[in-house]
């Protein structure tokens, strides 16, 4: 049996990976027309009946989300956006103690300074973690 909440994925151009500005032309507002074809369908009073899942939405812009999200949208699959911040977490944190990470012993404090505290994945891996956490929170602002 499906459940009152089943989403669909419908297809308005948005496609998997990240493409260069103007390769993929999304067609948000085709969602509002999915919308208004399976109201009439269904006989129902709810405006947006479908609850819509949007494959494909890193690189997407604030007008195309929202317009996304205007008709129906409730999920925003973002994994390339995720991933590309989780490693510019890394990248950030290897650019800015670059000088600790060059060995266990020495760095800008200290020939014998011990550098454990820097290299320790538990610390770098964080700092992904908070890159991600932070572009999240992006698109959950963008989705309201």
């Amino acid at each position: 049996k499906i459940g009152p909440m089943f989403p669909v994925a419908a297809a308005f151009g948005n496609v998997h990976g990240v493409y260069k500005p103007g390769n993929v032309s999304l067609q948000p507002e085709r969602l509002g027309k999915h919308q208004a074809y399976a109201k009439e369908k269904l006989g129902c009073d709810e405006k947006l009946p479908i609850f819509l899942v949007m494959h494909g939405g890193s690189g997407s812009t604030d007008e195309e989300i929202q317009t996304a999200v205007d008709n129906g949208v409730i999920k925003m699959n973002i994994d390339t956006d995720t991933q590309w911040a989780y490693w510019d977490g890394i990248r950030a944190f290897e650019k800015d103690k670059h000088d600790y990470l060059q060995g266990q012993i020495g760095n800008p404090g200290g020939e014998d300074k011990p550098n454990k505290k820097f290299y320790d994945p538990r610390v770098w891996v964080r700092k992904a973690e908070e890159s991600m956490v932070a572009r999240c929170g992006v698109s959950m602002e963008k989705l309201s």
